[in-house]
């Protein structure tokens, strides 16, 4: 009873055994070929090696160094799926690669070929038109153009190195093969654009390196293959007029995503980009900058008919409206005082951030002259001037700038030689006397300095009448007299 127990148990686990075995077996591929590729996930990571189940029962090995992106690092795990290509089968070990190479027949160089797998080929010279590569022990042509997805310049930097290249021409029973580094390149850059696209947003800012410079933007390179554009105003809260006054070629900046939109072209994609929203619009830190009678620096940017546009921070304009501008002269067109680009004082008179206007003020920046003006002009004071202006009342005379006195035309008489104020021109020295001044108004009343007071001149009328030789002695002891006064 006991013996038949064992038996059936026996029996049992050899049933289960052969189970077991089969189960295993029905997922097993045992017809391997070297070329053929396959799809296996990393079983383990070694050293130098990463071991990947190949659906067989041998585990498939590949060198860890060909798995490593391009900053020299290994970007896979335990559990992840590889795409690679079986190199050598010996029975006992699976050899895998990213790429057919070595020795092998025209079989595997045309299977290679009907299905777009890459093989492993060493340039080994220039020739006309392109490169001649060694594949397989084999001789094939690759264009110059197809070496790479940019411009050749300097061929012979290529020489020496080794590629995975696809069999684009196969003919002549391997006599006539073309193969394309550029078309696998392509292939993997789709692949990149691919998973670029996937992960972009709205929003996102990277860093990108500048390849061209247009009169409204510049494109920016995000990826191999991948371009984004900056509109001219998205370069800088200043205002450019030049895109290449800010950017050049081959510089890398960080940028910022506005928008992702399908291009005109089939999988193509428009990315438009800022430069100047990486730092955030400067009008919201203004009143931590900037404060109500501060006085700065600032660039003038524009003349208007209404006065100047300063920019006193990057993105930050006020105006200088025209009466703003000088205590000294009357401004009657802004760019007879300013000229775009000059760097001037300015006292900053209000600040609006609703409506993002700033207004300033130069004359307020450099003072205003007639504050104090009677403590330097009192009444009676002799004073060096310059004739500014002459009208038929009188003339307009500057004292310093910002201070203008008029001398009326009636005055003219209290000098001892009226015809020769007459004749003086506009910029000509004249000597003056203050007679009277009004604050409120901001005005001056001057006289000649060479003028005689009331009870000289009479005497001087009175003898007018006697001889011409009394009346000079006369004359003479009023000028000593006005002389000693001095």
């Amino acid at each position: 009873m006991v013996s038949d127990e064992i038996k059936d148990d026996k029996t049992s686990g050899e049933e289960s055994f052969a189970e077991l075995f089969e189960a295993y077996s029905e997922g097993v591929n045992e017809d391997v070929q070297v070329g053929d590729k396959i799809r296996g996930e990393i079983i383990s990571i070694g050293k130098d090696f990463v071991f990947v189940d190949t659906g067989t029962k041998i585990d498939g090995v590949v060198d860890k160094e060909e798995l490593l992106d391009d900053n020299q690092e290994f970007p896979h795990n335990e559990g992840d799926m590889l795409d690679l290509y079986v190199v050598s089968n010996n029975g006992n070990e699976i050899r895998l690669s990213k790429a057919l190479s070595g020795i092998g027949g025209l079989h595997m160089i045309n299977e290679a070929y009907h299905n777009a797998v890459p093989i492993e080929g060493r340039v080994k010279s220039e020739c006309k038109g392109g490169f001649q590569i060694e594949i397989m022990q084999r001789r094939a042509f690759c264009p110059i153009s197809q070496i790479d997805l940019r411009f050749v310049e300097t061929p012979g930097d290529y020489v020496g190195e080794t590629h995975r290249f696809l069999i684009t021409q196969f003919e002549e029973e391997g006599k006539n093969i073309v193969v394309s580094r550029r078309a696998l390149l392509q292939k993997e850059q789709e692949k990149e654009k691919e998973q670029f696209f996937g992960k972009l947003e709205t929003g996102t800012q990277l860093d990108g390196k500048v390849t061209r410079l247009m009169p409204y933007g510049a494109f920016v390179e995000l990826l191999p293959g991948v371009e984004g554009m900056i509109h001219i105003s998205e370069i800088s809260w200043s205002r450019v007029k030049k895109t290449e006054d800010v950017l050049k070629p081959g510089e890398l900046i960080p940028v910022k995503v506005l928008s992702i939109e399908p291009g005109k072209r089939a999988g193509e994609m428009k990315v438009a980009l800022s430069l100047k929203q990486v730092t955030g619009d400067p009008w919201h830190s203004v009143h931590e900058t900037f404060q109500i009678g501060d006085k700065i620096q600032g660039q003038v940017t524009r003349c208007v008919d209404f006065g100047a546009f300063v920019e006193i921070a990057p993105g930050i304009e006020g105006l200088v409206h025209i009466s703003e501008m000088s205590y000294a002269k009357r401004v009657l067109k802004a760019e007879d005082f300013v000229k775009a680009g000059e760097t001037v004082e300015i006292m900053i008179k209000e600040i609006d951030i609703e409506k993002r206007r700033i207004s300033l003020s130069m004359k307020d920046a450099e003072g205003d002259p007639w504050i104090n003006v009677r403590d330097k002009y009192t009444p009676g004071k002799r004073v060096e001037g310059t004739l500014e202006k002459k009208e038929r009342f009188g003339y307009f005379v500057s004292l310093e700038p910002g201070i203008t006195g008029l001398m009326p035309k009636s005055k003219f008489q209290q000098s001892h030689e009226p015809a020769f104020i007459e004749k003086l021109k506009q910029g000509d020295a004249i000597t003056v006397i203050v007679e009277e001044i009004n604050e409120a108004e901001r005005r001056i009343t001057l006289g000649p300095g060479d003028s005689v007071d009331e009870g000289e001149w009479r005497e001087f009328t009175q003898e007018a009448k006697k001889p011409i030789g009394s009346l000079g002695e006369k004359l003479q002891k009023a000028l000593e007299s006005k002389n000693e006064g001095k």
